[in-house]
């Protein structure tokens, strides 16, 4: 793998990859919006070159280098206010056959995209990526046809898909309304963070190890399919808070709601397969990544406790 082109250049994902591929002298072609507040995650380097297209444009998009894989993880309308818009995500399913469209053009002979752990819906148990899918959002509908559509054009043009279900990604470029920067921001101003029951199985996994999984999924002779991308470090929500807790000092307060009846989502992933395809374990526990993002809030005048 001498160089991948990546969509969605400036998420979380997105950058985290691109650190990976510069560690191990992989040149990257980022896309990014041309309007995109972020482009500042994206590391100058000799070896990245940057390409502003929005996605509506990507199916006109000429590059002129060829590329060995591509990934795609640019998607419009992840905010909660338009993650159930049908008519918004129905387009990102158009986009990402753009997507593969444009890594045939460039010569890419494997396409590696992100889909969803919406793409299950709400299960009590073990979630295997054979597990039958039910998803209950319209992302979680367009993430499962993106890539059962994406899987059969890509057959269609000889390229290898590979199809991931991303679980819960945690770190330093997380969004701000996720609940790990929540619990951090009540801790740091004294007042108590409140939660659900949080009686439900999780799995958080950190963004650099992230960022080696997708790496490596590109890098390895990996059979195509579907494969979770999680961590191996699955425990009940509350566990992970009460760690958040333990980590921040002895003032944060913790208030839990009732346990009710009503089912909840309930992450956990079987990841045996991806393990067996890539050779991977994780680097990074969730102290360690909890730290990270603490140690990067000092630097950034953003105190977190």
């Amino acid at each position: 793998m001498k160089r991948v082109i990546i969509t969605g250049a400036t998420s979380m994902l997105g950058a985290a990859l691109i650190n990976e591929c510069i560690a191990n002298g992989v040149e990257v072609i980022a896309i990014a919006r041309k309007s995109s507040e972020k482009s500042g995650r994206i590391p100058s380097n000799k070896l990245v070159k940057v390409v502003q297209c929005d996605l509506d444009n990507l199916k006109e998009l000429n590059i002129d280098d060829s590329a060995d894989v591509f990934y795609h993880f640019a998607w419009a309308g992840t905010s909660k206010d338009n993650r159930d818009d049908p008519r918004t995500h129905l387009n990102n399913v158009e986009y990402t056959l753009d997507g593969i469209e444009l890594a045939h053009r460039c010569g890419c002979k494997i396409f590696v995209g992100a889909g969803s752990q919406a793409e299950y819906g709400i299960h009590a148990g073990r979630i295997y990526p054979e597990t039958r899918v039910q998803p209950v959002t319209s992302y979680g509908i367009a993430k499962y046809a993106a890539g059962k559509l994406g899987a059969k054009l890509c057959q269609n043009l000889g390229i290898k898909c590979v199809w991931t279900r991303i679980f819960s990604v945690y770190g330093e470029h997380d969004g701000e309304n996720t609940m790990i920067k929540y619990a951090l921001r009540q801790f740091s101003a004294g007042q108590p963070a409140q939660f659900s029951a949080a009686t439900q199985m999780w799995n958080y996994l950190y963004e650099k190890d992230a960022g080696k999984i997708f790496y490596l999924l590109g890098q390895k002779d990996v059979p195509e399919g579907v494969y979770n991308v999680a961590s191996e470090d699955t425990r009940p929500l509350k566990d992970f808070i009460m760690e958040l807790k333990e980590i921040c000092g002895r003032g944060a307060v913790c208030q839990f709601a009732t346990p009710t009846d009503q089912p909840t989502v309930t992450l956990d992933p079987d990841i045996s397969g991806l393990i067996n395809a890539i050779g991977w374990r994780p680097d990074t526990t969730f102290k360690q990544g909890i730290e990270n993002i603490l140690s990067c809030g000092k630097s950034s005048d953003i105190i977190y406790r």
